[in-house]
């Protein structure tokens, strides 16, 4: 990567609910020569624009066209639209819009796949395609919602009903339901995808529980998610799970 590039966002540069997933993409993201990065859902550049700035060509593909726009828009703003390419599809094809490569193998060196599982009609599918797109010892970084967190989230905010819906596995909304998962379901699948997870983290265990209100310092909150995100019996109840795994 040119000695110009810019560092990899620090924790305190970063809305606390990311911070711990950008601590574990760093090590793979922040050093060596550039990556080439697919980005599935990754819609409006949350993290697609901020891997560009560092020197990587990042592929985004999503189902929104408005997502897209909005992706084009701040690559443009950061002065990395070249490095930013955005294809229209659905994570369940990815080979119908996204080639693999020469042979069977895929060209990525990186693939995230954030807040997709939940709403996809085949989890199990998408990261199938995923893992064909990676090449091998390629990395991918899949983020999805805990049910765990789900659960505590609906009883602290006042509803109960909905809590307990949850905690037995039943829809309380479903014209607004996503699928959520335990750390086994996520790592079950991730597996039968043929990729080897490492060790999940949680994601958000505190910062979606405080009220914006609060008063409670941003850059403190950060630091608090990062060391909880590790940590049991904390992470447990996070938002979120997130796991990076290697194709083998």
């Amino acid at each position: 990567m040119p000695p110009s590039a810019p560092a990899s966002p620090t924790a305190d540069q970063l809305p606390a609910r990311a911070a711990a997933v950008w601590a574990a993409l760093d090590p793979v993201v922040a050093a060596g020569a550039p990556l080439r990065v697919l980005d599935v859902g990754g819609g409006s550049g949350n993290f697609a624009v901020p891997l560009a700035r560092l020197g990587h060509e990042v592929t985004v593909v999503d189902p929104s066209a408005d997502a897209l726009a909005t992706l084009h828009r701040r690559a443009e703003t950061a002065g990395v639209a070249p490095r930013v390419h955005g294809v229209q599809g659905d994570g369940d094809l990815l080979h119908e819009v996204v080639p693999a490569g020469e042979g069977t193998e895929g060209s990525y060196d990186l693939a995230l796949c954030h807040s997709v599982l939940e709403v996809v009609d085949d989890p199990a599918t998408t990261l199938g395609e995923i893992a064909r797109a990676l090449r091998p010892g390629g990395t991918a970084s899949i983020a999805a919602a805990n049910r765990a967190g789900a659960v505590l989230a609906r009883a602290v905010g006042g509803h109960p009903v909905e809590a307990l819906a949850l905690l037995e596995d039943r829809d309380p909304a479903p014209r607004s339901a996503r699928r959520r998962f335990t750390p086994e379901d996520l790592l079950a699948l991730v597996e039968a995808a043929g990729l080897q997870p490492g060790t999940w983290r949680g994601v958000s265990v505190v910062a979606d529980l405080l009220d914006v209100g609060s008063g409670a310092d941003a850059a403190a909150v950060r630091r608090l998610e990062l060391a909880l995100a590790g940590s049991s019996p904390y992470r447990e109840v996070a938002a979120g799970l997130h796991v990076l795994a290697t194709r083998a």
